[in-house]
């Protein structure tokens, strides 16, 4: 059985090559892809199947689906663009006539008001349309979010933003990595809609006082409007569409579009999800 993992060599991509090989699936039956095959030297050297992608390459993805059984979509980095690599990722699958596709959305898709989402709403739409049979998971924010900020966030002594005293369920992209092959190894799931989050929910103050026990370094929680947070993204350099879509996104954890409370990730993962407390430590440890 061949199962394709897009976007291989992102950092999701890698953890879910990675989990695939730790459930011994066998080498050859995994098929990673991406843009820089030569990020996947050490896949290719362990007997995994190495080829190459770009999602606006029609020619391309056909060539990288060639006899996948299974596919793993995860969504692509470009946003804007995202919704027509997708639908032609998409559709090669439906020519290649895949038994399941895999795609990674975001939490409470149907529901939330987030601009992220938008383009997830568009894509599982596309899905649902095209006859391909297919699972979603939707997964919640990666606690790497905030602790690969962590060494600005301690020479700033401070977290900003626009969440105010909302809550997010974030869990490691490990954990979302090993909840996709769960899924890509099993029976029986077209169809189903996973929501994907942390065990326990957290607030941006919660975050300061994990970073604040970690470190020992007073840290705080700046709440701002959104516009004053989108204004301080791009005085350090992010660009200004991507430091909108951020301030957003806050506006959305304070609403609780990224709470999700369903259990689905630890049941997948068959253990308890990677907790705040134990990314802050991991992530302080090694700064």
């Amino acid at each position: 059985m061949s199962i394709v993992v897009t976007g291989a060599t992102g950092q999701l991509g890698r953890h879910v090559v990675e989990a695939l090989l730790e459930r011994n699936v066998p080498a050859g039956d995994i098929v990673a892809t991406g843009r820089s095959i030569e990020k996947l030297a050490d896949f290719a050297a362990q007997g995994v199947d190495v080829r190459a992608i770009d999602y606006a390459d029609a020619a391309s993805v056909a060539a990288a689906l060639q006899g996948a059984r299974r596919v793993l979509l995860i969504s692509g980095s470009e946003v804007g663009q995202r919704v027509e690599q997708h639908r032609t990722v998409i559709e090669v699958a439906k020519a290649e006539g895949v038994e399941l596709l895999a795609y990674t959305s975001i939490a409470n898709a149907d529901t939330t008001g987030m601009k992220l989402a938008a383009e997830h709403k568009e894509t599982e739409a596309i899905l649902r349309e095209s006859g391909v049979p297919f699972v979603l998971l939707r997964n919640g924010w990666y606690l790497e979010n905030y602790t690969e900020q962590l060494p600005g966030t301690l020479a700033q002594g401070a977290i900003a933003g626009s969440a105010g005293d909302g809550k997010v369920s974030g869990a490691a992209r490990a954990d979302y990595a090993h909840a996709a092959v769960a899924v890509l190894v099993a029976e029986g799931q077209a169809g189903k809609v996973y929501e994907l989050g942390g065990d326990e929910a957290f607030t941006m103050a919660d975050l300061a006082a994990e970073i604040t026990a970690a470190t020992g370094k007073d840290i705080s929680y700046n709440n701002l409007p959104a516009e004053d947070y989108a204004g301080l993204l791009k005085g350090v350099g992010v660009p200004e569409a991507f430091a909108e879509i951020l301030a957003d996104s806050d506006l959305g954890i304070a609403r609780g579009d990224l709470l999700v409370s369903t259990g689905d990730l630890r049941t997948l993962i068959g253990r308890p999800a990677t907790s705040l407390a134990q990314a802050v430590r991991s992530a302080a440890a090694s700064a």
